[in-house]
């Protein structure tokens, strides 16, 4: 029987923590989603003056990310590419740069997806949220 690391109360705090900060320092106002491996929504944190729809895309964004096992924003790439019939792939709907996946040992644990301003400041936010359990 294999074993897996998860992510923890502890965990999702600190991802929470580390996406904030970037988040704040850049007076942005987002969304960010924190998920498990499968997507499942581990918690979900608004700040203010961020629109209701970010709460929806940023965990879009992260079930992507997690079940892809990859960032969202190489969905992006391949439907901006011309590669459109991947709009219909089921369960892929956040597949715009924000989701970031969290990696422990070589294997995704979950996810981390930001909404709010542009994508690329998403990703920012993100991948601070994921490095803060990784580093």
């Amino acid at each position: 029987m294999q074993t897996k690391a998860i992510l923890d109360h502890s965990d999702v705090a600190r991802i929470l923590t580390a996406a904030r900060r970037v988040a704040l320092e850049n007076k942005w106002a987002v969304t960010i989603a924190v998920v498990d491996d499968g997507g499942h929504p581990l918690a979900l944190e608004r700040l203010d003056g961020c629109a209701p729809i970010g709460a929806y895309i940023a965990t879009e964004k992260a079930r992507t990310s997690a079940l892809g096992r990859r960032e969202s924003k190489g969905y992006e790439d391949m439907i901006n590419g011309g590669r459109t019939a991947f709009l219909s792939a089921p369960l892929l709907q956040g597949t715009l740069e924000g989701g970031v996946p969290i990696l422990v040992d070589g294997h995704v644990v979950g996810a981390v997806g930001v909404s709010g301003v542009k994508s690329d400041q998403d990703a920012q936010c993100a991948r601070a949220g994921a490095q803060a359990v990784t580093a």
